[in-house]
């Protein structure tokens, strides 16, 4: 190949991305990042975290008030479903009292659509 001038392709290395772009409209960004409250159930943190044990994964669905940074509830599945989240979100709203509305944040993962 070297006597005649003939060289292979290089083929340029990608890294795999399941990424797509935005499948919503992105929601407004009320907290701006200013997490300080003043009073409990007032700004509300949430996601999925995943966790590898022996058996398998299991997934950990919390909220988190920003007043202390405790967990208000939470919920453990083995699939990071919309029902994982939509049933930790209803054990959540069920601990309010009358006149707390508190704003949930996330990554807007699509759990949480």
């Amino acid at each position: 190949m070297k006597q005649v001038g003939v060289q292979g392709a290089n083929r340029k290395k990608t890294r795999y991305s399941s990424y797509r772009g935005e499948i919503t409209p992105a929601v407004p960004n009320l907290l701006k990042r200013d997490f300080h409250v003043n009073r409990p159930n007032e700004k509300w943190l949430t996601d999925i975290t995943e966790f590898a044990i022996p058996a398998d994964k299991v997934y950990l669905s919390p909220i988190i008030d920003c007043l202390n940074g405790m967990s208000v509830c939470w919920r453990i599945g083995t699939s990071p479903s919309a029902e994982l989240t939509n049933g930790m979100l209803d054990k959540a709203i069920y601990l309010l009292k009358v006149g707390e509305h508190p704003i949930v944040h996330t990554d807007r993962g699509c759990h949480y659509r």
